[in-house]
């Protein structure tokens, strides 16, 4: 197909490294998206950040009716000169972030032009970009938790599903470092002086791996694994990197507790363990509150909605657990997203800007 699409702006974007850790491309990348943002009447307020790139919140103004946040990130995973290209063909714009999510981004940003065009002003409908997604948000999530309370829904832009289906779940995540200290001695001569680093981390990981519930959805994986220093000593220290997943708060409950318990006893007497981590990203769970903003935009939209669950997890994850009716996936349809295959879909654009424009046409305020 040949796509009327320009995307000569999304080039600009994409062609600047954003890596997370890349400040100065991070905050880069947000200044064009201030001006562009700007020229639309936001306002644009600024959480600036030392280490990492700023957060920006696009302020518009305010009336009566229900309040909606747009919410992206800016950053990406490709380091500088690893994967920066942007190219296409009839069917695919190519680089890194056309899908994830700068591609998501600038929808939601034509969206709000081409309403502002048709109505001359936009109201009620606001945009959050943070820089640290692609990390875990370990900085952002607490503000984006904060801010999302002031809003009534929110529409996430991630890459949309194959179908362009929309994510109405996504799994919480929490992982968790384990170090372990025990006591070093010689395999051959001093055996039980010695006390078992290693053992201790190896029936750790097998109990911790039992808190599995395939059938719910609860994933636990002990993801790395080190220890020990040859096989003539006895292991004084070793370590894990666990990560759980979970698609029910009840499960999260019951993860956490039990790893609780379990981080607390390890099977070797003497060892000493030390925990740190936790709690990443909520889970996302599918409420009723959340159906009924499906209902309203499928009546927008004039059709039905298709509806995905994924076990990957993004900040929707963050404003679900806020309390806010959330749905994810309203960036364009690509893969190959974190390698350097990324690819997004010209024609999933169209679609996706005209019906994202239907939507914030619905919720623009003051008309």
């Amino acid at each position: 197909m040949n796509s009327s699409l320009d995307f000569t702006e999304l080039a600009t974007i994409i062609s600047l490294n954003s890596y997370t850790k890349n400040k100065a491309g991070v905050d880069h990348n947000a200044d064009i998206f201030n001006g562009w943002m700007e020229q639309l009447g936001f306002s644009v307020e600024t959480h600036r950040r030392e280490e990492i790139g700023n957060h920006v919140h696009y302020l518009s103004k305010k009336s009566e009716g229900a309040k909606l946040l747009l919410l992206g990130h800016l950053d990406t995973v490709f380091p500088p000169d690893t994967f920066t290209e942007f190219r296409e063909d009839d069917e695919w714009i190519y680089g890194p972030g056309v899908c994830d999510m700068k591609g998501g981004n600038y929808i939601a940003l034509t969206a709000l032009r081409n309403v502002f065009t048709e109505q001359g002003h936009i109201a009620n409908i606001d945009m959050l970009l943070v820089s640290d997604e692609e990390s875990g948000s370990d900085d952002s999530k607490l503000l984006t938790s904060e801010l999302a309370k002031a809003y009534d829904a929110c529409m996430v832009f991630e890459a949309a599903g194959p179908d362009h289906d929309v994510v109405i779940s996504r799994k919480g995540i929490a992982t968790f470092q384990i170090e372990f200290e025990g006591k070093g001695a010689h395999a051959g001569n001093h055996y039980t002086d010695g006390i078992n680093a290693n053992l201790a981390a190896a029936h750790m990981l097998i109990a911790l791996t039992n808190l599995t519930d395939l059938e719910k959805g609860t994933t636990v994986n002990a993801g790395k694994m080190k220890g020990g220093l040859g096989a003539n000593t006895i292991s004084p220290s070793a370590s894990l990197t666990v990560e759980a997943r979970f698609t029910q708060s009840d499960e999260r409950d019951r993860v956490l507790a039990a790893f609780k318990e379990v981080t607390q006893n390890p099977a070797v007497e003497g060892v000493k363990v030390v925990v740190t981590g936790g709690l990443q990203r909520d889970v996302m769970q599918p409420t009723e509150a959340q159906a009924q903003f499906i209902v309203e935009l499928e009546s927008v939209l004039g059709a039905p909605l298709k509806l995905e669950k994924r076990g990957g997890v993004s900040d929707a994850n963050v404003v679900s657990a806020a309390g806010v009716p959330t749905l994810d996936g309203f960036g364009p349809y690509g893969d190959g997203d974190h390698t350097i295959h990324e690819r997004a879909s010209k024609s999933s654009f169209e679609r996706r800007i005209n019906e994202v424009s239907k939507i914030l046409a619905h919720f623009n305020g003051g008309k």
